[in-house]
């Protein structure tokens, strides 16, 4: 779907951080001619003068808040903030970026840039629509509505109240490592916020079934669903035979119980050496009992996202047990590796890690079935280099150009009727 030059660009999307999807969003707007503008907090321009005298991890950080392929005029920021969580998260005072009560909390930046992109609405008439995602809309889609503008409700997650009752089962099962949910417990103003969103929505996009059946019994009136693609594979994804030695598995993504963790550390433990370790994630606030069993194990807090794709290169295979997810992001990334996942239906990509084709769908809090499938891979070389090949096959086939395409036909579906009227 493309507008005639006369046309103002009529959609307006609106996203803190600039995760890799909405980037994908962002380039299927832009290059369809339907971006009136994109607001965000930080966003970097790696050609300042700036750069040259910031500490290589603060560039590194920077970096991935630029956005080369979007026209500058395009691009709102509203830093300041951010910045400000971002200082408080390096120097460790917790108190300034507690969840939802931290005046640098995520809650209060979303908060920010929902006000100031509800201010930026009520004064001119930029779009026809506007594109938000959880805990940035309701206010803008409330000064949308007030100007006749259709309103667009990402939600990358499933349902928050189904997480709660998920959570809570999870601390009862795993009280120590349940210590970790405990730091992000949602308190019920925020849920009725995230009801209200979704009830201003006139169109909900979700990117997995798994998101979308999470949300039976919410406000959701419309709810299309519109999976997030691969990254594209290259040669590096066609992986030479494993070398002789344990089994070498991988984990990527913040180290907590929502990732289901523990079970994985008690199937390692299942597996007698038969398989190794190596953990690249970080937790805010790890207690020391816990850190110590990750200790045990090959553990890095963090890496570029290259160093991320060189590790899932070397590594025979990806675990991520997890209890809730949306779309997991690290799965699509391995699979365009060629590396085989072991995942449950919780990580909404079922669809992609076919069991016994690309890895292996484990039940959620099983380590029996996930020690069960390394096992597996462990001892037949023929089966993991089949999974290997198939994972990159399924990668070339679930594209971000996909992605986009599917996007701008909802978008476009949803907006035609406005355009004829």
């Amino acid at each position: 779907m493309s507008l005639s030059a006369d046309k103002q660009p009529p959609v307006l999307l609106v996203h803190p951080t600039g995760n890799a999807n909405v980037r994908q969003a962002a380039q299927a707007l832009n290059e369809a001619g339907l971006l009136a503008g994109y607001h965000t907090t930080i966003a970097w321009k790696p050609e300042s003068f700036l750069n040259r005298f910031l500490p290589g991890g603060v560039r590194s950080e920077l970096a991935r808040r630029s956005y080369p392929g979007l026209p500058a005029a395009l691009v709102h920021s509203h830093p300041w903030q951010e910045i400000f969580r971002l200082i408080a998260l390096r120097s460790k005072v917790r108190s300034l970026t507690r969840h939802e009560s931290g005046a640098f909390s995520l809650d209060a930046i979303c908060k920010a840039l929902d006000r100031a992109v509800a201010r930026s609405i009520a004064s001119s008439k930029t779009a026809d629509a506007v594109y938000a995602y959880d805990d940035c809309a309701l206010k803008s889609f409330r000064a949308a509505r007030g100007r006749g503008c259709f309103c667009f409700y990402e939600l990358p997650i499933g349902y928050l109240r189904r997480w709660r009752a998920i959570r809570d089962e999870e601390i009862e099962l795993e009280p120590l490592w349940g210590r970790t949910l405990a730091a992000g417990i949602d308190s019920e103003e925020k849920l009725l916020r995230k009801d209200a969103e979704i009830a201003a929505a006139d169109q909900v996009i979700v990117p997995s079934r798994f998101v979308a059946d999470s949300l039976a019994g919410s406000p959701a009136r419309k709810v299309a669903i519109v999976p997030y693609g691969c990254p594209t594979p290259t040669s590096a994804c066609v992986r030479l035979p494993r070398p002789s030695g344990p089994l070498r598995v991988l984990y990527v993504g913040s180290v907590g119980q929502r990732k289901g963790i523990s079970y994985l550390l008690r199937a390692m433990e299942l597996l007698r050496g038969q398989a190794k370790l190596s953990l690249i994630g970080r937790c805010a606030h790890l207690p020391d009992e816990l850190a110590a069993q990750l200790n045990q194990h090959t553990w890095t807090h963090s890496l570029p996202h290259e160093k991320v794709l060189e590790a899932m290169r070397n590594h025979d295979v990806l675990v991520l047990p997890t209890l809730f997810e949306g779309r997991a992001l690290v799965v699509l990334e391995a699979l365009s590796q060629g590396l085989p996942v072991i995942t449950t239906l919780n990580s909404g990509t079922e669809d992609v890690v076919r069991d016994g084709v690309s890895g292996f769908i484990v039940p959620i809090r099983s380590s029996d079935a996930i020690a069960a499938a390394l096992t597996r891979l462990a001892e037949n070389a023929d089966l993991l280099a089949e999974m290997s090949a198939a994972a990159c096959r399924i990668a070339t086939e679930w594209s971000w150009s996909d992605y986009r395409k599917r996007l701008l036909e909802v978008v476009g579906g949803c907006l035609q009727p406005n355009q004829e009227n």
